[in-house]
């Protein structure tokens, strides 16, 4: 017989797409925050590398991303554990870009109080995660 059975490829084939359809959601889960929409401009990166990302969400809780295969960035962070964390990842590469992602409805106070942790983990410069706001509309005019 020379002619090769496709078939049980196929079938393989099909499996795998299955299980990766299902699996790679769950790779890019992450933390939902509503954060408050300006015009600005996105910080450009100095290196290739993720930013080190603090999320507040609604609730106040702190939950810290530092990049490649995280699995404690959906977990909610102790405030000494994110400080020796970031530390490390800044110790590693201190022109490594920090931002912070706050939901919108979280108070000031514990912005600020999640920026304090921040600085004293060795972050000088800090950026703020915002979404853009849609694009101004024109007005329409007196003869319109």
């Amino acid at each position: 017989m020379g002619e090769i059975n496709v078939v049980p490829y196929i079938d393989v084939m099909l499996v795998l797409l299955i299980i990766f359809m299902i699996t790679a959601p769950l790779l890019t889960q992450g933390v939902k925050v509503t954060l408050p929409k300006a015009h600005a401009e996105p910080i450009p990166s100095k290196n290739d590398k993720q930013p080190v990302v603090l999320t507040v969400d609604r609730q106040g809780r702190l939950y810290l991303d530092v990049g490649g295969r995280d699995r404690q960035a959906s977990v909610p962070a102790d405030p000494d554990a994110i400080e020796a964390r970031v530390a490390a990842a800044l110790q590693a590469d201190p022109q490594r870009a920090v931002v912070v992602r706050a939901d919108k409805a979280v108070s000031y106070g514990i912005v600020m109080q999640a920026m304090v942790l921040l600085q004293r983990a060795g972050a000088s410069k800090v950026g703020m995660a915002t979404d853009p706001l849609p694009p101004l509309q024109p007005r329409p005019g007196p003869g319109n």
